[in-house]
């Protein structure tokens, strides 16, 4: 009989624990959280410090009676839920429930950051106890919640259409498509041009130059007309090398990946939103099947913002890289990547579990998304361990008449970390960019030495917009203004699909004419609260909490303190679409009435009051 019961999330991260276990463990499932705030009603008492009330979550009530039933059981219970504020709140509700009202039971919380067997065992050997702040904190963050999209989405129905509902981030996060979008129909395009000239010394190859300046200044071009002026002075000029610089350049790898830069990359190389990220790096976590071995744990745990990396680790990735590929990729020293301003450093940084577990090893054993993603993982983890890619760069600088040339050149001397892994980009670079970027041969050239014009090469371009956001792109910009935090990323940017106030189309986030009216009423009723700057302050009032340097119910007073109040207002002044209309300078052709915008199931439309 099991004299100690387990408790974790999935079951398969139940299966890969119970193989490191020893005899007289009982390992169960809870299959996520397993009380939450009630829906039918808000659950949260205003007028007594914000009392939460919790329920068993509908369909949880078997899990709960089988975790009780093992329980009773056993002499010691170790909660082992993720390590992070969910997984806190899941240990809390989890001891509540098992311990009810009885003594004896002995809860202990156990945390480990990779499911292999020395992560497991050294995590049993040293438990501890449930942590307090993280369940505040978590507790925060849901109530905060479900006082805005209790008491806004009623509103909503009653004011735009029935049904439609509001979230504290998530909101936020439709403002940017939205602010983007506004952007976009504003844009006015303008055209401009670029010239180049095509070169040639007295030793091979022919090369081209950009024409940078002209009378000392930045080169403008806005017409065809300026164009085919610079383009016949240029064909009558004398080019002359003004000078040749060559300098060696070092091109140093980037850190293992954190949950943020993971999304971003995992979209950028293999197209997966962020939500097939996590859900694939979930598996990873919890255990593959390899074979004989049973399962095992592949990556350690991806919801982090640490780089930072274990010492047994780092120790046999070197190790790793020496025997791979050699001394010379090696660093003297392990490489210590920085960490971010507000980072918590909770956990490690995404990395293998074991780095001799090459991604063509575990092929018999991933399906393709999982091998894709363990790849990608892999790889960065190797490269961030290794020394950097050496150039030898040229950069040419041209004069012809008034006008000023450069020409930039690389050739690859040592490839370093790129031998394993390059990052992905978001968007196109910039002709500079470019120029800096480009693996070139340029040809050897001496200060002084006049150069034969081949061909003047004008380009007509016209600007561009900024682009719509991509789950890339989102989740940087989230990140970059502080908005929720990576492990919320995912659900962020899944809930304001399945609202309908988003659609994707190539990749990319359109916003629908339901999102434009959503975030049009309640930016306008609520600008405070649904403000970049605001809604970043909250989360970093929800780390203070995590810290213990705020009470959790402080926050929430002051916060409702003001929304009660925005509130009040929005319920009075707010636009009524959905009964009266929203006032327009249109008269009906028919009678002459005043025109109204109402919204339909296909979007907007004019109505007549008459």
């Amino acid at each position: 009989m099991a004299k100690s019961l387990v408790i974790v999330e999935s079951p398969a991260k139940a299966k890969t624990i119970t193989r490191y276990l020893r005899k007289g463990f009982q390992v169960k499932a809870s299959l996520g959280h397993v009380m939450d705030l009630p829906k039918s009603k808000i659950g949260v008492d205003v007028d007594k410090e914000f009392r939460p009330t919790y329920d068993v979550i509908p369909g949880k009530v078997k899990v709960i009676d089988q975790l009780k039933k093992a329980a009773e059981k056993a002499d010691d219970i170790y909660l082992a839920t993720d390590p992070d504020r969910e997984g806190e709140a899941i240990c809390a509700h989890l001891k509540d429930i098992l311990r009810n009202g009885k003594k004896g039971k002995k809860f202990y919380r156990v945390l480990f950051n990779e499911i292999t067997k020395e992560g497991i065992r050294a995590a049993f050997e040293k438990p501890g106890r449930i942590n307090s702040k993280l369940v505040d904190a978590q507790q925060a963050r849901r109530i905060l919640d479900r006082l805005v999209g209790y008491q806004i989405s009623p509103l909503l129905w009653e004011k735009v259409r029935r049904g439609i509902s509001a979230g504290r981030v998530q909101t936020v996060a439709l403002r940017m498509i939205a602010d983007r979008e506004r952007e976009i129909l504003a844009f006015q395009s303008e055209e401009y041009w670029t010239m180049k000239s095509r070169l040639e010394g007295k030793l091979p190859p022919a090369f081209e130059a950009r024409v940078a300046k002209f009378n000392s200044k930045n080169l403008e071009i806005p017409n065809e007309a300026s164009a085919k002026k610079h383009q016949a002075t240029l064909e009558k000029a004398t080019f002359v090398v003004d000078g040749v610089t060559r300098r060696e350049k070092r091109k140093y790898a980037v850190p293992p990946f954190t949950t943020s830069p993971l999304q971003q990359e995992s979209y950028r190389k293999l197209r997966f939103p962020a939500k097939k990220t996590m859900m694939v790096a979930q598996k990873l976590y919890e255990g593959i099947e390899l074979g004989t071995e049973g399962g095992v744990g592949l990556i350690t745990y991806m919801r982090t913002d640490s780089p930072r990396v274990a010492d047994s680790a780092l120790t046999a990735v070197r190790d790793f890289i020496r025997g791979q590929y050699g001394e010379e990729f090696l660093p003297a020293k392990p490489v210590l990547h920085k960490k971010k301003k507000n980072a918590q450093d909770a956990h490690e940084a995404i990395r293998p579990t074991d780095v001799t577990r090459t991604p063509d090893a575990m092929q018999a054993y991933l399906g393709a998304d999982e091998l894709k993603l363990y790849r990608l993982i892999w790889q960065r983890f190797v490269a961030s361990q290794m020394n950097p890619a050496v150039y030898d760069q040229t950069v040419i600088d041209i004069t012809a008449g008034d006008h000023k040339l450069r020409a930039s050149g690389s050739i690859e001397k040592f490839k370093g970390f790129l031998a394993v892994y390059e990052e992905g980009r978001d968007a196109n670079l910039s002709e500079e960019e470019e120029e800096e970027e480009s693996l070139r041969k340029l040809p050897e050239l001496a200060k002084g030495e006049t150069l034969k014009l081949l061909k003047v090469l004008p380009e007509q371009h016209f600007t561009d917009p900024a682009p719509r956001y991509n789950d890339a792109t989102l989740v940087r910009t989230l990140e970059e203004k502080g908005i929720g935090r990576p492990s919320t990323y995912a659900s962020i940017i899944s809930t304001i699909q399945n609202r309908e106030y988003v659609r994707k189309h190539q990749g990319r986030f359109f916003l629908q004419e339901l999102g434009l009216i959503v975030t049009d009423q309640l930016t306008k009723s609520f600008s405070e609260l649904f403000d970049f700057a605001y809604t970043a302050r909250m989360e970093e009032q929800l780390d203070e909490i995590e810290e213990g340097q705020t009470p959790w119910k402080k926050v929430l007073k002051d916060f409702y303190k003001k929304f009660q109040k925005d509130l009040k207002i929005a319920k009075r002044e707010m636009d009524d679409i959905k009964g009266e209309g929203i006032p327009t300078e249109e008269v009906c052709e028919e009678c002459q009435s005043p025109m109204v915008l109402r919204l339909g199931r296909l979007g907007r439309f004019l109505a007549c009051t008459g």
